[in-house]
Formats: structure tokens, sequence, C-alpha cells
């Protein structure tokens, strides 16, 4: 995790023990990990809208429907235009 290892996790462990007390020190690692826990709720939450208004189906619709307004000149039925007709 943000490239730590071991003996810099000792080391930051050791810094808040000295600075934060140890009577103080259980109560901020708990702050500490509802606050993480809710950042990443807060994230998933984020995601989730993103994905729910980028919906791929209907971006794919969208450009679909530009393209062949770019290519047929605006003509939704571009196939009844192009296709051969029968004469009897």
């Amino acid at each position: 995790m943000f490239g730590i290892g071991l003996p810099e996790l000792i080391v930051i462990a050791v810094v808040a023990l000295l600075v934060v007390g140890p009577e103080k020190l259980p109560g901020l690692a708990k702050s500490l990990g509802k606050g993480l826990q809710e950042f990443r709720r807060a994230t998933d939450d984020v995601t989730e809208s993103i994905k729910d208004t980028l919906r791929p189906e209907e971006i794919k619709k969208d450009v679909d429907g530009l393209k062949d307004s770019l290519l047929y000149g605006g003509k939704e039925e571009h196939n009844k235009d192009t296709a051969p007709k029968n004469q009897a």
C-alpha cells in the first residue's frame, strides 16, 4: 500500500505513539479506520453514480446516430433510400 513496507509502518507507529500517547492511540486508530471506511464508501457511491450516468448502451446508440447523420446527411431511414426498388 503506497509503497510502505513493514519497517516504515513500525517507524510511523512509534512516532504516533510518542506524539499522541498510549492512552489516545487506540481511539485515534479507530477514528482513522472509520474515516477510511467512509472515504471508501463515498468513492464507491461516486463510481456507481458515474456508471449509472454513463450507460454504455445509450452512448453507443448516440454515437451510432451521430455516425449515421454524418454519413447519410441526417436521413434516419437511409436503408430505404439506398435500397434498390423493385420494378414490375
